[in-house]
C-alpha cells in the first residue's frame, strides 16, 4: 500500500510567541490537512471527540477543540461536538460541561450523537467477528467528520486513539429494547473466553463495583455480590475501581477483541463517502487508562505532541510508534511495572499490546501502515 502522509508538531515551546505555541501550531496544522478541500460549506461537521468523566481530567482540552471548530466555520460549515453516551445523558453533558465542553467554550453545539437517552442509532454490516453494530444516529447521518483523540492506555486495548475512539465512541451503548449484544458492550463481549471473577476472601462489601457497573450486572443478595455473566459486557470498570483487588478481568487472548475493534471502526468509516473523515492524534497526558475511568494516574510518557492525517492506521501507527519510542517516566504505572528504556511502554505498563488492533484495521484496508512524518514546527521568523 502507498505511504501515507502523517503531520506531526511536537509537545515542546521553545519560543515565547503565540505561533510557537502547541496551540498556534495546531492551526499550521489543520491548514495542512485542506479541510475546506473535504468539506462542503454547510456541511454539518462532527467533531468526535471523548467527554471525559466525573475524576477523570486528561482529556482533549477545550481550547484544542475550540481550534478545530474555527478552522471549520471559517470554510462555512457547521460543526458540532459529540460523544455518545456513557453514563445517563443528562448526567454525560453535565460531565461535559465541567470538563469546559460547552457551547459557550467551543463556539458550536455539543450533542450526544446517540441521542440523550443512548437510543438512536442505525444497525449498519460489520465484520465476522461483530456480524453487525449500532453506529450512533448523528455520527451515521452527518456527512463528515473530524475524530479528535486523546492517545492513552486502554485495559482492554492497551492503547486508545482513533481507532477506539471509532469503535467504541461513534456506536450506541444499547438499543431502545436496553440490549447491548449490537451495540458497544457488543465489542467489549467479542472475546468469549473473558470473563470477569471475584475473590470472596477479599471483598469487603464496598460496592463500588456494583455503582460503576453500566448493565446491572453486579447484583446485591442475602449480604453477598453475584455477577451475572449473561449481562457482563466485560468493560472492565468493576475491576479497574476495586481496591481490594478482589474482581479480576480474566481473559485467554487479545484477538477477538482487538480484531472487533478494528472491524466496528471499518463499519463506522463506511458511512462516510471517502476523504471525509480527518483524525487529530493528542499524544499529551498519556495517562494508562482511558478517559471513561473516574480518575486519571499519572502520564507514563512525557507529552509527545499531535499527529494528523487522513488515513487513521497511518497516524494511529505513527502515534503509537512515538509512544513506544519515549522514555517511561518515573513515578508512573510504567516505573511501577519496570518498563525500560526501549520497550513499549503502554505494553508493558498494561500487559496488553495495542499494535493488534492497528495491524487488524491494516488488514482490513482502512489505511497505510507505512508514513511520511511531517514535521510542523513553529515559524523561524
Amino acid at each position: 500500500m502507498q505511504m501515507s502522509v502523517v503531520y506531526y508538531t511536537t509537545a515542546r515551546a521553545t519560543r515565547w510567541d503565540y505561533r510557537a505555541s502547541l496551540v498556534g501550531r495546531l492551526e499550521q496544522l489543520l491548514d495542512r490537512l485542506q479541510l475546506d478541500k473535504r468539506f462542503e460549506p454547510n456541511d454539518y461537521v462532527a467533531i468526535k471527540t471523548h467527554f471525559g468523566s466525573e475524576g477523570g481530567h486528561r482529556i482533549v482540552r477545550p481550547i484544542f477543540l475550540r481550534k478545530v471548530v474555527e478552522a471549520l466555520r471559517r470554510i462555512g460549515t457547521k460543526p458540532f461536538v459529540t460523544d455518545t453516551v456513557r453514563i445517563a445523558g443528562w448526567d454525560y453533558l453535565e460531565v461535559a460541561n465541567q470538563e469546559g465542553l460547552n457551547p459557550l467554550s467551543l463556539g458550536c453545539p455539543v450533542i450526544l450523537a446517540d441521542g440523550l437517552f443512548g437510543h438512536d442509532s442505525i444497525v449498519v454490516p460489520a465484520g465476522p467477528i461483530l456480524g453487525s453494530i449500532r453506529v450512533a444516529s448523528a455520527i451515521y447521518d452527518a456527512p463528515a467528520m473530524v475524530v479528535v483523540s486523546h492517545c492513552k492506555g486502554h485495559i482492554q486495548a492497551g492503547y486508545g486513539g482513533a481507532i477506539k475512539n471509532l469503535a467504541m465512541g461513534c456506536v450506541a451503548g444499547r438499543d431502545r429494547s436496553g440490549d447491548w449484544k449490537q451495540a458497544r458492550g457488543h465489542i467489549h463481549a467479542a472475546e468469549p473466553e473473558s470473563r470477569v471473577v471475584r475473590d470472596p476472601q477479599l471483598c469487603t462489601l464496598c460496592l463500588d463495583c456494583l455503582h460503576v457497573c453500566p448493565t446491572g450486572a453486579i447484583v446485591l443478595q442475602d449480604n453477598d455480590l453475584f455477577l451475572l455473566d449473561e449481562r457482563c459486557w466485560r468493560c472492565g470498570r468493576c475491576a479497574r475501581v476495586c481496591r481490594q483487588g478482589a474482581i479480576a478481568l480474566e481473559s485467554r487472548g487479545e484477538n477477538e477483541f482487538q480484531q472487533a475493534l478494528a472491524e466496528a471502526a471499518q463499519a463506522v468509516l463506511r458511512t462516510f463517502a471517502p476523504g471525509k473523515v480527518v483524525f487529530l492524534n493528542f499524544a499529551l497526558e498519556v495517562q494508562p487508562e482511558c478517559d471513561c475511568m473516574p480518575a486519571a494516574d499519572t502520564p507514563v510518557v512525557q507529552d509527545q505532541g499531535i499527529f494528523a492525517s487522513d488515513d487513521i492506521v497511518a497516524v494511529e501507527q505513527a502515534t503509537l510508534d512515538a509512544i513506544n519510542g519515549a522514555l517511561p517516566l518515573p513515578q508512573s504505572l510504567a516505573a511501577d511495572r519496570g518498563v525500560q528504556p526501549g520497550e513499549r511502554v503502554l505494553a508493558g505498563a498494561l500487559g496488553i499490546d495495542g499494535q493488534l488492533h492497528i495491524d487488524a484495521a491494516a488488514a482490513l484496508g482502512l489505511g497505510s501502515q507505512q508514513y511520511e512524518l511531517v514535521e510542523v514546527r513553529e515559524p523561524a521568523d
